[in-house]
Parts: structure tokens; C-alpha cells; sequence
């Protein structure tokens, strides 16, 4: 099932996906050692970027552990997104991935993200100058389009094709839909069957059912998984173990969960600060959390907590009783 992306060799195509104040290098180091075969930075605005405002610089972090690893950039002037292609070459990344799927009004507003499938022409000047900026393969990730009646992938597939894209991801749902309802992965194959290079199908996977049906459906070469790998940093391995076996892993066992969670707290703290890392660090204790007994009654204790010496003890007095009930 491996696919090429330009010089990049991917065996398992099974990638995490972009997810603004989630991918960070945290929690890619752990998806990456669970297995994934791709892992994609938070998006990147292309303009900051070349500001290399320090947060900024922290989004697009990685190492050596990570690669191949791809930065997300955004943004609706040609020249600036080479010029923060340029520098993330620079700066080691193996791919360049440009956003066009991006539904926040923020983001769209100011003609990035999904805006730019309203514009082929002006999407293509990017696409261009992106991919003659740099020597390391470039990729796009795309929805099936704006709205119902506007749906331009399969379109603006072959033109990124055209411009020297080497692989298009695509989200099975318009940018009007945003996150609602559900993805449509049977109009990706329409993409797919434009193309020559290869197609990744995003949204709604989060069990070993979703992942084998979006690949029938889809005749996708590849899935981008995201929200199923909230608190389930493990998920993506356990997903190319099955594509590989059939064999359907169970999750870690709790103190094994545990462990990567307080592995991945401290992660947090180190990569952002104390004071930042606490709060953004909240929701992921919740998303790990989830599920077991108590835990709506634990996560707005947690919530309330600054100190992260306090957090970690609470964590850990969480998790300890049902950890010893299991093992009893």
C-alpha cells in the first residue's frame, strides 16, 4: 500500500493530519514513534512564518525522530509562500503541504484555506510558485469544494497536478459544511480517477471500520487521520497494523496510557512553558481521560489547577484505582 510522494518513500500511508493547536512536536513525536507514516505540522500562516515570529518557529519544530515530517503553510500571495517554502527547505522539512482546506472565517477571510477553490487561476499561481521555490516534494490538502454546487476537486486535482504537486489529500466534506454532518468519501474517488499521483482521503475515521470503508469508497491510496487520534496517540499504529494484518490491536493498557500521558504533559511543558503548556495542555488530559469512570468530575478539577506539579499528582491519584482494579 506505500505510495511515493516525489523523492519521499512512504511504506504505510496511513498520516496525521494538521490540526491547529494539536500537531504540535509533542504530540507528533508520539504519533510518529506509534508508527505513522506522515506526520503534517500545525498550519502556518506563510507570512508569519517569514516574520519567524518565535510561536511561530515553535509550530513548525521538528526532528530527527519526526521524519519525514511536512510543514503546513497557508497563505494567498505567491511569492510569499515560496519564499516560507524556501525557508522551511532551509530549515529541514521533507515536504511543503499547502493548505486550500482550511474552513475558519479567520483563515478564509483573508483569501487562504478553502477560499482559494473559488479562484482555479489564482490557486494555480500558488500551487506554481510553491512547487519552483524549493527542491523537496510539494503536496496540497484540499475539501471536495466551497459549497454543494461548487464541488472543484477533481478540477483543481489535475491543475496541482499540472503545477508539479506531487500527492493531494483530500477532505470528504465542502467548506460551507465546515465539520458538520458526515464526509462523503465516494466523491474523493472522482478525484482519484483524475489523477495520477497519489490521493489521500481525510475526515471521519476514527475505528478500524471507518478506515477500511473511506478506502473502498474512496479508492484512495492513503488516509489522513485527525480527530480519531485525540488522546489516542497509538491509534494511527494500531490503524497500519491492521491495514497490514487485519488484525485489530486493542489499546494500550491503562498504565501504559498513562505513562504516555504524563510523558506527553511534561512534552508540553518543555515545548511551551509552564504557564502556556499547563493550559494547553488541558485538553488533552481531557481527550485521554475520556471515558473512564469520573473523568467529566476529574477533567474540570484539572481544569481549574495552574500548578503542574499539582496537575501531574491529580493524574496519577486519577488513573491509580482503576489501574489496580483492572489488575486485580
Amino acid at each position: 500500500m506505500g505510495i511515493s510522494i516525489g523523492s519521499i518513500r512512504i511504506d504505510d500511508p496511513v498520516i496525521l493530519a494538521p490540526m491547529s493547536g494539536v500537531s504540535d512536536m509533542p504530540f507528533r513525536r508520539l504519533v510518529k514513534r506509534a508508527g505513522a507514516g506522515l506526520v503534517v505540522s500545525e498550519m502556518i500562516a506563510s507570512q508569519a512564518m517569514i516574520r519567524a515570529s518565535r510561536q511561530t518557529m515553535k509550530m513548525a519544530t521538528n526532528c530527527a525522530e519526526e521524519f519525514p515530517m511536512a510543514v503546513q503553510l497557508a497563505g494567498c500571495e505567491p511569492a510569499v509562500m515560496a519564499e516560507a517554502a524556501r525557508l522551511n527547505q532551509d530549515r529541514g522539512a521533507a515536504l511543503i503541504d499547502i493548505n486550500f482546506g482550511c474552513p475558519v472565517k479567520k483563515i478564509v477571510n483573508g483569501h487562504a484555506g478553502s477560499s482559494l477553490m473559488r479562484d482555479e487561476v489564482h490557486a494555480a499561481r500558488i500551487l506554481e510558485a510553491t512547487v519552483k521555490a524549493v527542491d523537496i516534494p510539494v503536496t496540497l490538502k484540499m475539501r471536495l469544494g466551497w459549497d454543494d454546487t461548487n464541488r472543484n476537486a477533481p478540477n483543481l486535482a489535475r491543475i496541482a497536478q499540472e503545477c508539479g504537486i506531487r500527492m493531494v489529500t483530500v477532505h470528504g466534506r465542502t467548506r460551507c459544511q465546515f465539520y458538520t454532518g458526515t464526509a462523503d468519501w465516494k466523491a474523493i474517488r472522482r478525484v482519484k480517477e483524475g489523477v495520477s499521483i497519489p490521493v489521500v482521503a481525510n475526515g471521519d475515521m476514527t475505528t478500524f471500520e471507518d478506515v477500511t470503508r473511506c478506502l473502498e469508497e474512496s479508492g484512495a491510496d492513503g488516509v489522513m487521520i485527525g480527530r480519531g487520534t485525540y488522546g489516542r496517540p497509538w491509534f494511527i499504529g494500531q490503524v497500519i497494523h491492521y491495514l497490514r494484518t487485519g488484525e485489530r490491536l486493542p489499546d494500550p493498557r491503562l498504565e501504559s496510557q498513562l505513562a504516555t500521558l504524563l510523558e506527553h504533559y511534561e512534552a508540553m511543558l518543555e515545548h511551551y512553558g509552564t504557564e502556556a503548556g499547563v493550559k494547553i495542555a488541558r485538553k488533552h488530559v481531557s481527550w485521554y481521560s475520556k471515558g473512564l469512570p469520573g473523568s467529566a468530575e476529574f477533567r474540570a478539577e484539572v481544569n481549574r489547577v495552574s500548578d503542574p506539579a499539582v496537575v501531574l499528582g491529580m493524574i496519577r491519584s486519577f488513573y491509580s484505582p482503576e489501574i489496580e482494579r483492572m489488575a486485580a
